[in-house]
Protein backbone atom coordinates (compact mmCIF):
# COMPACT_ATOMS: atom_id res chain seq x y z
CA UNK A 1 0.00 0.00 0.00
CA UNK A 2 1.15 3.48 -1.00
CA UNK A 3 1.95 5.94 1.39
CA UNK A 4 -0.68 7.82 0.05
CA UNK A 5 -3.13 6.22 1.81
CA UNK A 6 -1.57 6.57 5.39
CA UNK A 7 -4.12 8.14 7.72
CA UNK A 8 -2.52 10.94 9.69
CA UNK A 9 -5.69 12.35 10.90
CA UNK A 10 -7.15 15.86 9.26
CA UNK A 11 -7.19 19.50 10.73
CA UNK A 12 -10.12 18.87 13.05
CA UNK A 13 -9.51 15.35 14.03
CA UNK A 14 -6.45 14.81 16.47
CA UNK A 15 -5.65 11.18 16.25
CA UNK A 16 -3.40 9.44 18.55
CA UNK A 17 -0.64 7.49 17.08
CA UNK A 18 -1.86 4.30 18.16
CA UNK A 19 -5.58 5.25 16.74
CA UNK A 20 -3.36 6.28 13.10
CA UNK A 21 -1.64 2.66 13.65
CA UNK A 22 -4.53 1.38 14.27
CA UNK A 23 -6.46 2.29 10.97
CA UNK A 24 -3.30 1.41 8.94
CA UNK A 25 -3.45 -1.96 9.77
CA UNK A 26 -6.96 -2.61 9.21
CA UNK A 27 -6.37 -1.09 5.97
CA UNK A 28 -3.32 -3.08 5.21
CA UNK A 29 -5.19 -6.60 6.46
CA UNK A 30 -8.43 -5.71 4.60
CA UNK A 31 -10.07 -6.70 7.96
CA UNK A 32 -13.25 -4.29 9.78
CA UNK A 33 -11.93 -1.60 12.30
CA UNK A 34 -14.14 -2.10 15.93
CA UNK A 35 -13.94 0.96 17.65
CA UNK A 36 -14.80 1.25 21.20
CA UNK A 37 -14.49 3.79 23.68
CA UNK A 38 -16.85 6.81 25.65
CA UNK A 39 -19.06 8.92 24.45
CA UNK A 40 -18.17 11.81 22.56
CA UNK A 41 -14.36 10.34 22.08
CA UNK A 42 -14.84 10.95 18.41
CA UNK A 43 -15.73 7.07 17.44
CA UNK A 44 -18.27 8.35 14.73
CA UNK A 45 -16.35 11.27 13.75
CA UNK A 46 -13.12 8.69 12.56
CA UNK A 47 -14.82 7.47 9.90
CA UNK A 48 -15.68 10.95 8.28
CA UNK A 49 -11.75 12.06 9.34
CA UNK A 50 -10.62 8.86 7.23
CA UNK A 51 -13.04 9.71 4.66
CA UNK A 52 -11.60 13.22 4.24
CA UNK A 53 -7.63 12.74 4.88
CA UNK A 54 -7.90 9.51 1.87
CA UNK A 55 -9.96 11.56 -0.24
CA UNK A 56 -13.05 9.62 -0.49
CA UNK A 57 -16.49 8.99 -0.31
CA UNK A 58 -18.10 8.35 2.93
CA UNK A 59 -21.27 5.84 3.35
CA UNK A 60 -23.02 5.60 6.19
CA UNK A 61 -25.38 3.13 8.02
CA UNK A 62 -26.89 3.87 10.92
CA UNK A 63 -28.05 1.12 13.34
CA UNK A 64 -31.02 0.68 15.19
CA UNK A 65 -32.62 -1.59 17.32
CA UNK A 66 -35.07 -2.68 14.56
CA UNK A 67 -32.04 -3.02 12.50
CA UNK A 68 -31.32 -6.48 10.37
CA UNK A 69 -28.48 -7.28 8.45
CA UNK A 70 -30.79 -7.91 5.07
CA UNK A 71 -31.19 -4.05 5.32
CA UNK A 72 -27.34 -3.00 4.46
CA UNK A 73 -27.35 -5.48 1.40
CA UNK A 74 -30.65 -4.90 -0.12
CA UNK A 75 -34.45 -4.42 0.04
CA UNK A 76 -36.99 -5.58 -2.55
CA UNK A 77 -40.18 -3.52 -2.33
CA UNK A 78 -42.79 -6.15 -2.93
CA UNK A 79 -45.70 -3.76 -2.38
CA UNK A 80 -44.57 -0.95 -4.97
CA UNK A 81 -44.54 -3.82 -7.16
CA UNK A 82 -48.05 -4.90 -6.59
CA UNK A 83 -49.16 -1.73 -7.10
CA UNK A 84 -47.38 -0.85 -10.29
CA UNK A 85 -49.20 -4.40 -11.39
CA UNK A 86 -52.38 -2.80 -10.37
CA UNK A 87 -52.40 0.53 -12.23
CA UNK A 88 -50.65 -1.26 -15.38
CA UNK A 89 -46.97 0.74 -14.72
CA UNK A 90 -44.36 -0.15 -17.23
CA UNK A 91 -41.61 -2.32 -16.23
CA UNK A 92 -43.20 -4.70 -13.80
CA UNK A 93 -41.55 -7.58 -14.96
CA UNK A 94 -38.53 -6.78 -14.53
CA UNK A 95 -37.94 -7.13 -10.42
CA UNK A 96 -34.13 -5.45 -10.61
CA UNK A 97 -36.36 -2.01 -10.41
CA UNK A 98 -37.99 -2.89 -7.39
CA UNK A 99 -34.74 -4.02 -5.94
CA UNK A 100 -32.77 -1.24 -3.55
CA UNK A 101 -29.35 -1.66 -2.62
CA UNK A 102 -28.46 -0.90 1.39
CA UNK A 103 -25.32 0.70 2.50
CA UNK A 104 -22.92 -2.25 2.43
CA UNK A 105 -24.71 -2.74 -1.34
CA UNK A 106 -23.80 0.59 -2.05
CA UNK A 107 -20.50 0.07 -0.88
CA UNK A 108 -19.94 -2.83 -2.83
CA UNK A 109 -20.85 -1.40 -6.55
CA UNK A 110 -19.23 1.84 -6.00
CA UNK A 111 -16.06 1.87 -8.88
CA UNK A 112 -13.63 3.50 -6.64
CA UNK A 113 -13.01 2.71 -2.68
CA UNK A 114 -15.29 4.26 0.06
CA UNK A 115 -15.14 4.47 3.77
CA UNK A 116 -18.36 2.42 5.08
CA UNK A 117 -19.19 3.57 8.79
CA UNK A 118 -21.51 0.59 10.52
CA UNK A 119 -22.02 2.84 13.59
CA UNK A 120 -23.38 1.85 17.22
CA UNK A 121 -23.47 -1.82 15.74
CA UNK A 122 -24.56 -3.10 19.66
CA UNK A 123 -28.06 -1.17 18.85
CA UNK A 124 -29.37 -3.97 16.62
CA UNK A 125 -30.07 -7.49 18.41
CA UNK A 126 -27.24 -10.00 19.26
CA UNK A 127 -27.83 -12.10 16.21
CA UNK A 128 -27.07 -8.95 13.61
CA UNK A 129 -22.71 -9.28 14.12
CA UNK A 130 -22.63 -12.53 12.73
CA UNK A 131 -25.41 -12.72 9.95
CA UNK A 132 -23.07 -9.98 8.40
CA UNK A 133 -20.05 -12.60 8.55
CA UNK A 134 -20.14 -13.83 5.18
CA UNK A 135 -20.23 -10.29 3.30
CA UNK A 136 -17.51 -9.09 5.49
CA UNK A 137 -15.38 -12.12 4.79
CA UNK A 138 -15.77 -12.19 1.11
CA UNK A 139 -17.34 -8.26 0.44
CA UNK A 140 -19.82 -10.48 -1.47
CA UNK A 141 -23.74 -11.27 -1.43
CA UNK A 142 -26.91 -12.68 -3.13
CA UNK A 143 -30.21 -11.38 -4.12
CA UNK A 144 -32.22 -14.44 -4.69
CA UNK A 145 -34.77 -12.15 -6.47
CA UNK A 146 -32.62 -11.81 -9.60
CA UNK A 147 -30.33 -14.38 -9.19
CA UNK A 148 -27.40 -12.04 -9.09
CA UNK A 149 -24.41 -11.86 -6.90
CA UNK A 150 -22.97 -8.44 -6.12
CA UNK A 151 -19.13 -8.72 -5.25
CA UNK A 152 -16.97 -6.05 -4.40
CA UNK A 153 -15.62 -4.32 -6.96
CA UNK A 154 -12.93 -2.77 -5.07
CA UNK A 155 -13.12 -3.78 -1.12
CA UNK A 156 -14.41 -0.72 1.34
CA UNK A 157 -12.44 0.56 4.25
CA UNK A 158 -15.27 -0.50 7.08
CA UNK A 159 -15.04 1.37 10.34
CA UNK A 160 -17.51 -0.23 13.15
CA UNK A 161 -18.43 1.49 16.22
CA UNK A 162 -19.73 -0.03 19.75
CA UNK A 163 -20.87 1.93 22.78
CA UNK A 164 -20.49 -1.39 24.85
CA UNK A 165 -24.40 -1.67 25.11
CA UNK A 166 -24.24 -5.82 24.16
CA UNK A 167 -21.44 -8.32 24.32
CA UNK A 168 -20.52 -8.92 20.56
CA UNK A 169 -19.85 -12.45 19.19
CA UNK A 170 -16.50 -13.66 19.45
CA UNK A 171 -16.58 -14.75 15.74
CA UNK A 172 -17.27 -11.59 14.84
CA UNK A 173 -14.62 -9.80 17.06
CA UNK A 174 -12.10 -12.43 15.63
CA UNK A 175 -12.79 -10.81 11.72
CA UNK A 176 -12.11 -7.65 13.11
CA UNK A 177 -9.18 -4.69 14.21
CA UNK A 178 -10.35 -3.74 17.75
CA UNK A 179 -9.32 -0.48 19.22
CA UNK A 180 -10.29 0.97 22.06
CA UNK A 181 -10.12 5.10 21.62
CA UNK A 182 -9.02 6.15 25.94
CA UNK A 183 -10.02 9.61 26.94
CA UNK A 184 -7.56 12.60 26.09
CA UNK A 185 -5.33 13.48 28.85
CA UNK A 186 -4.71 17.48 29.13
CA UNK A 187 -2.20 17.38 26.36
CA UNK A 188 -4.28 15.59 23.79
CA UNK A 189 -7.48 17.49 24.77
CA UNK A 190 -5.18 21.01 24.14
CA UNK A 191 -4.60 19.99 20.52
CA UNK A 192 -8.24 18.63 20.06
CA UNK A 193 -9.31 22.09 20.71
CA UNK A 194 -6.72 24.62 19.32
CA UNK A 195 -7.55 22.22 16.27
CA UNK A 196 -11.38 23.58 16.85
CA UNK A 197 -10.57 27.59 18.08
CA UNK A 198 -8.18 30.08 16.29
CA UNK A 199 -6.62 32.31 18.58
CA UNK A 200 -7.81 30.63 21.71
CA UNK A 201 -6.79 32.07 24.78
CA UNK A 202 -4.27 30.06 26.30
CA UNK A 203 -5.24 31.33 29.66
CA UNK A 204 -9.08 30.88 29.20
CA UNK A 205 -8.16 26.75 27.90
CA UNK A 206 -5.86 26.06 30.93
CA UNK A 207 -8.90 27.29 33.41
CA UNK A 208 -11.33 25.30 31.53
CA UNK A 209 -9.13 21.99 31.64
CA UNK A 210 -8.45 22.04 35.23
CA UNK A 211 -12.44 23.08 35.77
CA UNK A 212 -13.15 20.15 33.37
CA UNK A 213 -10.98 17.27 34.57
CA UNK A 214 -11.61 18.00 38.37
CA UNK A 215 -15.94 17.83 37.42
CA UNK A 216 -14.58 14.10 35.28
CA UNK A 217 -12.36 13.15 38.42
CA UNK A 218 -15.43 13.62 41.23
CA UNK A 219 -16.34 10.11 42.20
CA UNK A 220 -20.12 9.90 41.94
CA UNK A 221 -20.87 11.66 38.36
CA UNK A 222 -23.12 9.43 36.52
CA UNK A 223 -22.20 10.50 33.03
CA UNK A 224 -18.79 12.65 32.90
CA UNK A 225 -18.90 14.78 30.45
CA UNK A 226 -16.98 14.53 26.89
CA UNK A 227 -14.51 16.05 24.69
CA UNK A 228 -17.74 17.18 22.23
CA UNK A 229 -19.44 18.38 25.61
CA UNK A 230 -15.89 20.49 26.68
CA UNK A 231 -15.16 21.66 23.24
CA UNK A 232 -19.43 23.03 22.87
CA UNK A 233 -18.48 24.67 26.54
CA UNK A 234 -15.64 26.88 25.39
CA UNK A 235 -17.42 27.96 22.99
CA UNK A 236 -20.23 28.83 25.44
CA UNK A 237 -17.12 30.27 27.87
CA UNK A 238 -15.67 32.96 24.60
CA UNK A 239 -19.02 33.81 23.61
CA UNK A 240 -20.32 34.40 27.17
CA UNK A 241 -16.77 36.94 28.03
CA UNK A 242 -16.22 34.95 31.12
CA UNK A 243 -13.56 35.88 32.96
CA UNK A 244 -10.87 32.92 33.01
CA UNK A 245 -10.00 33.29 37.05
CA UNK A 246 -13.30 32.93 37.63
CA UNK A 247 -14.37 29.61 35.83
CA UNK A 248 -13.95 27.36 38.96
CA UNK A 249 -15.80 29.19 41.75
CA UNK A 250 -18.17 30.23 39.16
CA UNK A 251 -18.83 27.01 36.96
CA UNK A 252 -20.46 29.03 34.28
CA UNK A 253 -22.78 27.37 32.06
CA UNK A 254 -22.69 24.13 33.64
CA UNK A 255 -25.61 22.76 31.55
CA UNK A 256 -23.20 22.50 28.51
CA UNK A 257 -21.50 20.10 30.38
CA UNK A 258 -23.56 18.28 33.17
CA UNK A 259 -26.59 16.95 31.73
CA UNK A 260 -27.95 14.61 34.55
CA UNK A 261 -29.75 16.64 37.55
CA UNK A 262 -27.74 14.06 40.08
CA UNK A 263 -24.76 15.47 38.41
CA UNK A 264 -25.66 18.96 38.58
CA UNK A 265 -26.37 18.53 42.49
CA UNK A 266 -23.12 16.40 43.12
CA UNK A 267 -20.98 19.45 41.31
CA UNK A 268 -22.31 22.06 43.06
CA UNK A 269 -22.29 20.44 46.41
CA UNK A 270 -18.56 19.93 45.76
CA UNK A 271 -18.27 23.04 44.69
CA UNK A 272 -19.08 25.03 47.83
Amino acid sequence: MSTETKFTGTDTYVASDDLMASVEVAMKLQKPLLIKGEPGTGKTMLADAVAKSLDKELLIWNIKSTTKAQDGLYTYDTIQRLYDSQFGEEGVDDIAHYIKLGKLGEAFKKEEQVVLLIDEIDKADLEFPNDLLWELDKMEFYINETKETIKAKIRPIVIITSNAEKELPDAFLRRCIFHYITFPDKNMMKQIVNAHFENLESHLLDQALKTFYWIRDIRDMRKKPSTSEFIDWIRALMIGGIDPDTIQQTLPYLGVLVKKDEDLDVVRQMNL
